[in-house]
Order: structure tokens, then sequence, then C-alpha cells
């Protein structure tokens, strides 16, 4: 029976590691989160490219997003993510209402995205990823990655560091096209720095992690120390 089990232990590794793309993109939002985020902004820029009227592509936005979520009310699925992209778009028509400033609609997006950033940038460099953080709870490790698997802590900064190199490079594109005033490409931009590059760094935080130490599982950890101490250790000296 040990024999099977050790034989089976680098099957059973491997077999454990597909998933993490999944835990990646359940954790930003998954498919779905995705496009509640992405839809709002593509009808606020088609919109205003057409009417050039900030108050209908707001509201335009606004309903777009309420839709959605009555749609995942009715089909009975989860509004975790839809609640947040109702509170995001409703906060970000309001600025550009209050502002009376088109380019203002994707303000608020803006600098939640860069201070994102900052925030990941922060956690790598005192050696506490915010993706090993996300992820050790959805993969059964919680933190032992950071005090047990020195393997998954080097995984998990360098896949952090990925997603900090995705905000950058947005940050850099954005706010140029922001303070330009140019609504129309900055929506275009947006929506093109939206999904696919978080895809990618979805992948690449994926490939990553897929060549590190598999994860302990803390169930399995506290089994091992409550197993009995053999009986020679139990005799007294």
């Amino acid at each position: 029976m040990s024999g099977t089990q050790q034989e089976a232990g680098p099957d059973s590794a491997v077999a454990a590691k597909p998933p993490i793309d999944t835990s990646l993109l359940d954790a930003f939002g998954g498919v779905r989160g995705m496009i509640d985020m992405t839809v709002p902004g593509l009808v606020f820029v088609v919109v205003y490219t057409v009417t050039k009227d900030l108050a209908t592509s707001s509201w335009s936005a606004v309903g777009v997003t309420l839709l959605v979520a009555l749609i995942r009310l009715v089909r009975r699925e989860t509004l975790k993510h839809t609640f947040g992209g109702v509170l995001g778009v409703g906060i970000s028509a309001y600025v550009a209402m209050k502002s009376g400033k088109a380019a203002d609609f994707y303000l608020s997006s803006m600098i939640y995205g860069a201070a994102l950033g900052v925030a990941y940038a922060v956690s790598a460099i005192v050696r506490w990823p915010l993706l090993g953080v996300m992820l050790g709870p959805v993969l059964g490790e919680n933190m032992t990655w950071r005090t047990q698997n020195p393997g998954r802590l080097a995984a998990y900064t360098k896949a952090t560091w990925v997603w900090v190199a995705l905000f950058a490079i947005r940050a850099a594109i954005l706010f140029p096209l922001y303070f330009a005033g140019n609504v129309t490409w900055l929506g275009v931009a947006k929506i093109a720095l939206g999904v696919p590059p978080w895809l990618v760094a979805i992948y690449l935080s994926w490939l990553i992690l897929s060549k590190a130490p598999p994860p302990i599982k803390v169930a399995a950890a506290a089994e091992e120390a409550e197993e009995p101490a053999p009986e020679d250790q139990l005799e007294p000296r």
C-alpha cells in the first residue's frame, strides 16, 4: 500500500497543477466577471462617440450594468463580482457627470488600477505577495506557502511581479490619453487593455505556479502534526 502511495505521489502532484489556472481565473472574477467589467466601458465609449452626450453615455453604462446584475439574479448566479461592477460603474458615472468631463468616467478605475499595481509591488517587496494571499485559501494551503514552502513563495512573488507589470503598462498608456482629453481613444485603450492582457497575466502566472512545488495542504499538515509519536519516543526516560 505504502509503495503504491509513494509511486502515485508524483502523479498526484502533477494532477494538482492544471486546476491552478481555473483558480486564478476565478480569483480575478472569471470569464463572466471580465465580461461584466468590459461591457459598461464599451457601451459608454460607443454611445458617447455617437451622441457626444455625457449624461446619455453615463446612464447607458449604468443601465447595462444593472441589466447584467438583473440577469445574474434571475439565473441565480453569484453577484459577488457583479455588485462590484455596479458600484464601480456608478462611481465612474457620478464622477464624470459631476465634473462634466467624459474622460473622468474612466478616471476612478484608472486610479484604482494604479493603486493595485503599487499594492502588488509592495507586497512582493515585503515577501507577502498578494497572489499567494488570494490563492492560498483557494488551493487549501492558506499561508503554508510562506512558512513551509519556499519554492511556492518564490513562485508567488514572481507571478505577483507579472501583475505589477500589467498595471504599470496600463497606467503608462491610459494616463497620457486621459490628460490629452481623447475620450474615444481612451475608451478604446481601456477596453483593449482589459480582458486580453488579464488573460495573458493569468496564463503567465499559472505557468510560473505550475513549475513550483505543489501546495502543502493545511488539512494534511494538521493530520501529520497530530500523528502519535512512535512508542520508543513515548517511553519515560
